[in-house]
């Protein structure tokens, strides 16, 4: 079986982040694999469920997590559509995600790159190997779309 690629994968998620505007959340969507075997798939479920921490990546990290049988996610990757916030990477490194993958840059609470680079922070016990950027205009117009949308400029 041959690994799958990051676009590949940043494909995955932008389906889930799809799936994320269809329902009314913002659209973001992830997607955790190891070894070619997809562990997990989520998107934005914080209006559904009404809870601040359900960010697609908190989403896929419990769902992979138990797929595994353990909150060590050590050699996986997540390929996620939006740059995460701060909470988001707190829990990638607390997973100890081995790599994330990115697509759109998150200009108001982005903490990979944009605002702090906390992902690759040599203060913390882990770091992450990050990819920035891929299919990062198509990530970027679902969310454009979606509050453009939002905002009744159809």
């Amino acid at each position: 079986m041959t690994a799958p690629t990051d676009e590949q994968m940043m494909s995955r998620a932008l389906e889930q982040a799809r799936r994320a505007a269809d329902t009314g959340e913002v659209p973001v969507g992830a997607v955790v694999w190891l070894d070619g075997e997809v562990l997990a798939e989520a998107h934005n479920l914080r209006e559904s469920r009404r809870d601040p921490t359900a960010h697609a990546e908190i989403v896929a990290l419990r769902s992979a997590a138990q797929h595994l049988g353990s909150w060590r996610l050590e050699d996986a990757t997540i390929a996620v559509t939006l740059e995460p916030c701060p909470m988001c990477v707190g829990a990638l490194i607390n997973a100890r995600i081995r790599r994330l993958v990115y697509g759109a840059a998150d200009p108001k609470m982005g903490c990979v790159h944009t605002f702090y680079e906390l992902a690759t922070d040599e203060r913390f016990n882990h770091r992450l190997e990050v990819t920035r950027g891929v299919m990062a205009q198509e990530c970027g117009a679902v969310l454009s779309e979606f509050f453009r949308r939002r905002r009744g400029r159809d």
